[in-house]
């Protein structure tokens, strides 16, 4: 039985007034999150080397000075990858994070990667009322912080339909575990016809699952593929391919079950924002080569990450004037992770639009 909740506020600036950012830290949504000797997690991409949808630095710094001056401890912070990628690791993230201008010199406030230096520290928490997860690997230091502030970038995923505020929790909170956990029934297909035997695939394999058989062709062994779909975006061809049947809806219910995980114990100190720009059809993880499919649309922010993933969907829709997610993505009910985070309470989808002024 879906819970039936007041409509959420989510209030939207437009990209060309994107100057007005700051003017959001007065919402009192936004100050519930910072209270003086809050430990603030401030959650965010730091971007693939090569990519260019992930939310710019130059966001954060008057926010970080903003938190500050409330009483509270800022830091910016993300997860490990389990793909093989330029934020694999502790080291290598930081690295690709202060390359991107997310530096304590630049911002004023740290940088942590949450789960440690190879994705070793989490926190189990035990969830009632699931269908997939009992046992959540949440990121220790996201865990342990008091409060969480969300960026994110709103675009188009391969396996969810879209990723915005709901995937930055589920999947973006979890430790590399978690995510093995989240991926484990998703094993991609390979489609001979298309396939040009280059080998990209074997090469961006984070699980070393895939090798070369007798003639050439990848082969990939069930056992341990991670489900991350890297040998997907890698192929230029199309030749490997997701099985589009119910692993892609339990991937979205296992990652909503996770995003319920995160927030458990931080009711009402919670505050997302989707900025709506560069959207392209794959996630942020592999390196963004192609043009965005549409202009920028603007900034989003709601202390419900339901809502705003909902409102950040109707925007693009209307922009496009058709169902953009099921166009880009025809094989997936992009709209379940709405509905099942819906159903476990984790916001609404209801939601009134207010323009910030």
């Amino acid at each position: 039985m879906i819970r039936k909740n007041p409509p959420s506020k989510v209030y939207f600036l437009p990209w060309e007034k994107k100057e007005k950012f700051p003017d959001y830290f007065r919402l009192p949504q936004f100050k519930k999150a910072v209270k003086s000797r809050f430990s603030v997690a401030v959650k965010t991409h730091f971007g693939e080397k090569g990519n260019m949808g992930y939310i710019e630095a130059g966001f954060f710094g008057p926010m970080v000075s903003r938190i500050k001056k409330s009483g509270a401890f800022p830091f910016l912070t993300d997860s490990n990858t389990i793909y093989v990628g330029t934020r694999h690791d502790a080291y290598h993230h930081m690295m690709t994070a202060e390359e991107h201008g997310f530096s304590q010199k630049n911002l004023g406030c740290p940088v942590f990667i949450a789960d440690g230096l190879r994705g070793e520290s989490e926190t189990e928490i035990q969830l009632r009322g699931t269908k997939h997860i009992k046992t959540a690997k949440i990121a220790s230091i996201i865990h342990h912080s008091d409060s969480l502030i969300l960026f994110s970038h709103v675009k188009g995923h391969e396996l969810m339909g879209f990723g915005g505020a709901l995937k930055n929790l589920g999947m973006g909170c979890a430790s590399r575990r978690g995510k093995y956990e989240i991926h484990a029934l998703v094993s991609p297909g390979l489609k001979k016809v298309k396939c040009v035997r280059c080998g990209n695939c074997v090469s961006w394999c984070s699980g070393e699952a895939i090798s070369f058989d007798e003639e050439g062709y990848p082969l990939i062994a069930r056992d341990r593929c991670i489900g991350c779909g890297q040998c997907i975006i890698a192929c230029s061809k199309g030749a490997w391919q997701i099985p589009w049947d119910t692993d892609t809806i339990q991937c979205q219910e296992k990652m909503i079950e996770y995003a319920g995980a995160v927030l458990e114990k931080k009711k009402g100190r919670v505050f997302c924002f989707n900025f709506i720009r560069f959207v392209t059809k794959e996630c942020d993880c592999f390196r963004t080569v192609s043009a965005p499919l549409l202009p920028d649309i603007g900034i989003l922010a709601s202390d419900d990450p339901v809502a705003i993933d909902r409102a950040s969907c109707d925007l693009v829709n209307k922009k496009t004037g058709n169902d953009f997610w099921k166009k880009i993505w025809p094989e997936v009910e992009w709209e379940h992770q709405l509905h099942y985070a819906e159903e476990l309470g984790i916001g609404t989808q209801a939601y009134e639009l207010v323009e910030l002024r």
